[in-house]
């Protein structure tokens, strides 16, 4: 498989496309005045806390309070070896468990008032400030260092068994009870003696200046700001599993290769600057890409699609055959739809950024031989996937159930916003159904009895309709109510706005008259 990232920036954003053979897998953009804050360590303040939940709103300087989970108190001494240096707490009664662990209750910990240390790993969600933890981590380019932990891991996407027994027995014979705790990452794979005390030596003077800084400020403040998208993106991600790296920007482009110098020299030949005529997202086929993930249909090489509709509570997708008939066998058909969409769909939550529950609906079929490839294709496909993953079986309903770690808001919501005509749900009133309420509105005008005339404001859709569909509207209410009516039509309505005018003043009355 070809790995390219190519990357576009200008003075107002820098966006970053992951492409896996060609085709468009994941999306990062980032605006001056909007930086992600993942990674980020404050001095918060506790705001409140909440036994119920075993939580507590941590104050760290943003708009909303910071959520912190009683099982992201305590260091991690466990073996989840996630080289992002999160984790994911489970909630809980009195006590919170977690991996056969048991944590005291969080009012026994903390108190109102108390300042805290935490580091944010996840980003505001709609509604929702951003989930913090005590529980602090440094990524490096090779391992993230873990202050307040003694244990060491590897990162679980190395699997070779030699190496991950070979790179745990190099850190412990490096490593001081005293120098904290650490993971080492895929890119670390290939990791030496020297390149590891080089850079835990340089992690571990970080950790050194965020406690001095830690002493000199006033809660709520920011102690530590994480990497800015691009050079974090390198850092975590950009080995020699990479064929190539193309940016846009000579700046950006010189400024990647002096940071490669420092830390990985070898993979200077694999950076690229882009000096085409046209915009490098159009070069790459990219923008053609980002307008389809915003649509609900996909379709699949087969012939058949798939319809993803993200909501509050979860994601559900649903497969179908579409125009794909094959040839003679329908459950050869079914099957070959299904392994198209479980790899159009790991695709999909990737570069929609999805998280959370999802529920997938492929076609049902009554094979077990076939039931179990459809679920391994969309295991090995959601392997690739650097968001935590994790993929049932299919359910008596034919269901596939699967929970994909939430950081960030999905690119839909980062980049779109509710339409204010039909609030988010993606469908309006139909024009009849418009035409009865402005009937049932001029009922309730003849009732009151205090209007003789009245002009009806439509958008020009509705007018129209009214005019070759209900041509008699108009002459025949107005008769059975004595009233005077006419209608005109303003652009400037929504598809399902009408307003109602009294004559002869134009006074308008819709808030009188109008309801459902």
């Amino acid at each position: 498989m070809r790995r390219e990232i190519v990357v576009h920036a200008t003075t107002r954003e820098k966006r970053v496309a992951i492409l896996e053979d060609s085709k468009l897998v994941e999306l990062l953009h980032e605006h001056p005045d909007e930086r992600r804050i993942v990674g980020d360590i404050y001095l918060g303040v506790v705001e409140a806390i909440i036994p119920g939940l075993q939580a507590a709103f941590i104050n760290i300087g943003l708009e909303k309070a910071g959520f912190l989970h009683a099982s992201d108190l305590l260091p991690d001494e466990g073996d989840d070896e996630d080289e992002n240096g999160g984790s994911q707490g489970r909630r809980g009664g009195a006590r919170v468990r977690r991996r056969d662990r048991t944590f005291p209750p969080i009012q026994d910990v903390l108190k109102k008032g108390q300042t805290l240390l935490v580091q944010v790993t996840k980003e505001p969600i709609g509604t929702k400030g951003a989930r913090v933890t005590s529980q602090v981590s440094l990524p490096g380019r090779f391992l993230v260092y873990i202050p307040t932990s003694t244990h060491v891991g590897v990162s679980r996407k190395i699997e070779d068994r030699e190496e991950r027994a070979r790179l745990k027995k190099m850190v412990r014979a490096v490593l001081r009870e005293s120098d904290g705790g650490v993971i080492v990452r895929t890119v670390g794979e290939e990791l030496t003696k020297k390149s590891f005390e080089r850079e835990l030596k340089s992690l571990r003077k970080t950790w050194e200046k965020i406690g001095k800084k830690q002493q000199g400020v006033k809660a709520p403040a920011v102690i530590y700001q994480d990497a800015r998208l691009t050079s974090g993106l390198i850092r975590d991600i950009f080995s020699d599993q990479i064929d190539r790296l193309v940016v846009d920007s000579p700046d950006l482009h010189h400024e990647i290769k002096s940071y490669l110098g420092q830390i990985d020299p070898d993979l200077l030949d694999r950076v690229e600057l882009y000096e085409g005529e046209a915009p490098i997202f159009d070069e790459f086929g990219i923008e053609e890409e980002i307008r389809n993930a915003f649509r609900r249909k996909v379709d699949l090489p087969s012939g058949g699609h798939v319809i993803i509709e993200q909501t509050e509570a979860l994601v559900s997708i649903d497969v179908n055959t579409g125009r794909y008939t094959g040839r003679k066998d329908p459950a050869q058909t079914i099957f070959r739809t299904n392994m198209d969409a479980a790899v159009e769909i790991a695709r999909q939550l990737r570069l929609r950024d999805v998280g959370g529950i999802i529920v997938i609906d492929f076609i049902d079929m009554e094979d077990e031989a076939a039931r179990n490839k459809v679920i391994r294709q969309m295991r090995a496909q959601i392997d690739r996937d650097r968001a935590r993953t994790k993929v049932f079986t299919i359910s008596e309903l034919g269901l596939l159930q699967m929970s994909r770690q939430r950081v960030r808001p999905s690119l839909h919501q980062r980049m779109t916003e509710p339409c204010p005509y039909c609030e988010g749900t993606g469908r309006i009133l139909a024009p009849e159904t418009v035409v009865r309420r402005v009937e049932r509105a001029l009922l309730r005008v003849s009732k009151a009895g205090r209007e003789r005339g009245i002009t009806i404001l439509t958008h020009p859709v509705i007018a129209l309709h009214l005019l070759e569909e209900e041509p008699r509207f108009l002459s025949d209410l107005g008769n059975d109510l004595s009233l005077s009516l006419d209608v005109r039509d303003d652009p400037l309505l929504g598809l399902d706005e009408f307003r109602l005018l009294a004559h002869p003043a134009d006074t308008d009355v819709t808030g009188k008259y109008a309801t459902l």
